[in-house]
């Protein structure tokens, strides 16, 4: 089970049912795809030592905790020991949920969650010392959780055609327009 195309149906079906709620027991997971628990159970076990699963967890509210701003900021390095000595200091700053290394202009994409303007303040001020920041505040998040499912991956295929290979329509083409004019 090392790639996707190694899942079956079933297990999409439990993968939905897991991201929607992780606490679901074995029993329950059985009803809603059909399987019997000790069926589930070894399915669960599979998908995690294969990596499918790679763990679960709580998700917070974070304005509860105290964390109510949340910021992404675009983090540049140059060279690559100003790099190295840039990730320890990442590495080392609770507020910071996610960084990813990207390409482009940027080094790392940072996102990072605060108590205050102040606490930002102070945020970005750290990583100031080893890189320039440009840091955009989040006012909302219309979209914060998704499920990955069989059919995030079927869009992903059908939209991985380049716009130029894809045939043209008689209605949408150059000539289809200029014959009807005529």
């Amino acid at each position: 089970m090392e790639n996707h195309g190694e899942l079956d149906d079933l297990d999409w079906q439990l993968l939905t049912a897991l991201q929607e709620n992780a606490r679901l027991s074995f029993s329950e997971l059985g009803r809603q795809v059909g399987l019997s628990q000790p069926a589930v159970a070894e399915r669960i076990r599979r998908l995690e030592e294969s990596g499918v699963i790679a763990g679960y967890h709580a998700q917070l509210n974070l304005e509860r905790v105290g964390l109510p701003l949340m910021a992404f900021v675009r983090f540049s390095t140059r060279g690559r020991q100003a790099e190295v000595e840039a990730l320890t200091v990442i590495q080392d700053l609770p507020e910071v949920l996610e960084c990813h290394h990207v390409a482009g202009e940027d080094s790392y994409i940072i996102k990072a969650v605060v108590s205050s303007v102040r606490h930002l303040e102070a945020l970005i001020s750290r990583l100031g010392s080893c890189g320039q920041t440009i840091t955009t505040v989040v006012l909302s998040s219309p979209v914060t959780h998704r499920v990955i499912s069989q059919a995030t991956l079927t869009s992903a295929t059908a939209q991985s055609i380049p716009a130029l290979e894809r045939p043209a329509t008689a209605r949408g083409s150059r000539a289809a327009r200029a014959r009807s004019r005529d």
